[in-house]
């Protein structure tokens, strides 16, 4: 049990890094706390490819401290 949880660690672990290094580096600044640069395609960033992609690094995320978390019991 403990080999198939370090292995899907590995992989959520893999999948994080990947998608996070796909994705834009945001160079607004201060202007996103204003909201001063909201257009069209910021509104409808979840259909694009780079609202997918964040999407996807949440989820990657929430998969890997849960298990993180698990592989802390189970690896006793």
């Amino acid at each position: 049990m403990a080999i198939f949880v370090n292995i899907l660690l590995i992989i959520a672990s893999i999948v994080l890094i990947v998608s996070v290094l796909m994705q834009d580096s945001d160079s607004d600044g201060m202007s996103a706390l204003t909201g001063g640069s909201e257009t069209f395609f910021g509104k409808n960033k979840n259909s694009s490819f780079q609202g997918k992609l964040a999407t996807i690094t949440k989820i990657s995320a929430a998969v890997f401290v849960a298990l993180a978390i698990i592989a802390i019991f189970v690896n006793r």
